[in-house]
């Protein structure tokens, strides 16, 4: 029921916005969802000739060009803390606070068939976001402290300013293994056999938040991207999300 609303919700805003063609969405978006974002936002611009500016990175370093004046007019975070400090200092919009994605993680090691015990005996260097400003990184420090195995690792571990550098580092086989983020795998055709599924339980929920910005130039198109973003459950499956069962319509 919720979803058959939520489609209704996006065939009205659509009807909105559709007569202002030349209107352009700026989306400052966590770079684990690029991707799956250029994929939303062809369909989005084919149906209402709305065209979406992306510009990706880390949630923390988004959030502090927000801070800052960035001109975005819609935020989608890696993490569910930072749209709600932007609600909190009034510069975004309480009632577009949505979890639009639940992000998965998963331990990748190129040419391998990794498991659990082969995550709990690594002994080479491993990639991870950097937990101070990346949310996939945080959660991947989180299953090192689960697991024990920080100390050990000491000095192995490399940093990626971003989940994006991180996979690049395993991608390069500049690092032979690393905590990356499912949809990463999956947009990039990686083999099921390569990676092993870190089992949620082990790190904080990678609830990924959405928020209009209070700055915004074009707010109706910008709920209405979002709106439609979150209609896409196949889409987002596909993708390597889990998708939210708390969605509520803008």
């Amino acid at each position: 029921m919720i979803r058959w609303l939520r489609r209704c919700s996006v065939l009205c805003l659509l009807g909105l916005v559709m007569p202002v063609q030349a209107a352009t969405v700026t989306v400052a978006v966590a770079a684990n969802f690029k991707s799956t974002l250029e994929q939303a936002a062809k369909g989005f611009t084919n149906d209402t000739g709305i065209q979406v500016q992306i510009s990706s990175g880390a949630t923390g370093a988004l959030y502090t060009q927000i801070l800052h004046g960035a001109p975005y007019d819609l935020f989608l975070a890696a993490d569910n803390e930072r749209p709600a400090l932007l609600v909190e200092k009034g510069l975004a919009e309480a009632d577009t606070l949505n979890d639009y994605a639940v992000g998965l993680l998963a331990f990748w090691v190129p040419g391998e068939r990794p498991d659990e015990t082969t995550l709990r005996q690594w002994q080479g260097r491993l990639a991870i976001a950097n937990p101070r400003i990346a949310p996939y990184g945080a959660a991947a420090e989180q299953v090192g402290e689960h697991l024990d195995i920080l100390d050990r690792l000491r000095g192995n571990i490399v940093r990626g300013n971003n989940i994006l550098q991180t996979f690049q580092y395993v991608q390069s086989g500049n690092v032979p293994a690393g905590l990356v983020a499912l949809a990463q795998l999956r947009q990039a055709g990686v083999p099921d056999s390569e990676y092993w599924l870190v089992p949620p339980q082990w790190h904080d929920s990678l609830r990924q938040q959405a928020v209009v910005l209070t700055r915004s130039a074009h707010p109706a198109e910008a709920r209405a991207l979002l709106d439609y973003l979150m209609a896409q459950d196949e889409l987002l499956s596909q993708a390597g999300y889990a998708i939210p069962d708390d969605h509520q319509s803008l």
